[in-house]
């Protein structure tokens, strides 16, 4: 890599808080994953109408739930497989989001997921990554108490 392109590359850590900026929701965790080729977002009440897709992000009941149904056009969104944490395929809608990590406004694509049971309800994968950002895991904003208490009580390492 030579120098121009090193500084073009944001260091950020094994996990971070980011913004959805245009959708009015701030400093929410997010794990970094670099095994992970696609980023993943938790949604809920997910359906697909005629009209297109909506959805809610997060879930109810978590502190960064606002309630408000988001609406994407057949053209805007598409359905893509994946392999999920447990290792199993399965298909999942994916659309585009803006989204704010350290300061650096970026828009990716994310799967739409149910993250309740996982530590982080936003993942950053290796799509969102490549070329904006280089991972340092001594750095970044990790919900370590968090991640101690589910090994302790054998919830397991799924973040």
């Amino acid at each position: 890599m030579n120098d121009a392109e090193n500084k073009q590359l944001t260091i950020i850590g094994r996990a971070e808080r980011v913004d959805l900026p245009k959708l009015g929701i701030f400093r929410v965790p997010a794990k970094t994953d670099t095994g992970a080729d696609s980023s993943a977002i938790w949604a809920s009440d997910i359906r697909e109408t005629k009209a297109g897709l909506e959805f809610v992000l997060f879930g109810s009941g978590d502190e960064f739930y606002n309630g408000e149904k988001l609406h994407y056009s057949p053209e805007d969104y598409e359905i893509t497989g994946v392999t999920n944490s447990f290792g199993e395929r399965e298909e999942r809608y994916k659309v585009r989001l803006g989204v704010r990590v350290k300061g650096r406004l970026v828009r990716g694509s994310f799967t739409l997921a149910d993250r309740s049971s996982m530590t982080y309800p936003i993942l950053l994968g290796r799509s969102l990554l490549r070329g904006r950002f280089v991972v340092d895991v001594k750095a970044g904003e990790p919900l370590s108490k968090k991640e101690k208490l589910k090994r302790f009580l054998g919830i397991g390492g799924r973040q």
